[in-house]
């Protein structure tokens, strides 16, 4: 999916700039890369408290998993925000990205969307469960599945890296679409294909969507692998502007901020 070429430049005050431009030398210009909802709008309210620190934030949106990380390995930003561990330790096994997390943000509960079902009880035998085509997350939603008591997953199965082969009991016999690119999602359940679909919180929000309402199960909160990351390329996580940038993600003032604003679909990762 192509990049949005729109790019959202949040700008600090020349004065502050000048106060802090001497000393090491550092560029002041922090160029973000992530995705239009939460991330873009998190990163809108830290860009003044990264402009009291000296720092322009620069915030280039990106509507898929893939051109994020190109990005960063390309040198045209100097980290991103959209992605969890799962998700970045794949990316780095597969293309070998010499990239590292400096702290974690937020956490988006996945939601079950249905248009034909009020519940998870009422899913039919046979019903179709429609998920995204990011193996990465498929652990992830399987295992929210079996939490909810509609599958059970092989024993001794690494939760994170379950895919539909793992499931040991299946009492609906559910059936799995998992080639949808994530960001479908949302018109997949528009389009009322399947019984249910799976999505992720980003795109549900971006999709006017709101978990807490419109989902009938939502994924529990205590998903620490799953907290959406501040990630950089190696021997870059030392330097001043980065540290800026978690320290201000990190802080009360955007902990407040996401809970204020999102209500409960989007959790601040402790």
């Amino acid at each position: 999916m192509k990049k949005v070429l729109l790019t959202t430049v949040f700008a600090a005050s020349a004065a502050i700039l000048a106060a802090c431009g001497s000393g090491s030398g550092e560029e002041k210009t922090i160029k973000v890369g992530a995705s239009p909802v939460p991330h873009a709008e998190i990163l809108e309210e830290a860009a003044p408290l990264l402009e009291e620190k000296g720092f322009k934030l620069e915030v280039e949106e990106f509507t898929d998993y893939v051109l994020p990380n190109k990005s960063l390995e390309g040198k045209d930003i100097d980290a991103n925000f959209f992605q969890h561990a799962p998700y970045l330790e794949g990316q780095k096994k597969e293309h070998g990205y010499e990239f590292t997390s400096v702290g974690g943000v937020h956490i988006e509960p996945i939601g079950v969307y249905s248009n034909k079902h009020k519940s998870l009880e009422e899913l039919p035998n046979g019903a179709e469960i429609i998920m995204s085509s990011s193996v990465a997350d498929h652990g992830r939603m399987l295992s929210m599945l079996e939490e909810k008591g509609l599958l059970t997953l092989k024993e001794g199965v690494e939760k994170t890296e379950a895919t539909v082969d793992d499931i040991e009991e299946n009492p609906k016999n559910l059936k799995f679409t998992a080639d949808v690119e994530a960001a479908l999602l949302p018109k997949a359940l528009e389009n009322n294909e399947g019984d249910a679909v799976l999505i992720n919180g980003n795109y549900a929000l971006d999709a006017d969507l709101n978990p807490e309402k419109d989902a009938i199960a939502l994924e529990s909160a205590d998903n620490n692998p799953y907290v959406n990351l501040v990630v950089v390329r190696n021997g870059d996580e030392d330097s001043e502007k980065i540290k800026a940038l978690i320290e201000v993600l990190q802080s009360e003032e955007i902990q407040q901020f996401i809970e204020k604003e999102y209500k409960g679909s989007i959790i601040s990762a402790e």
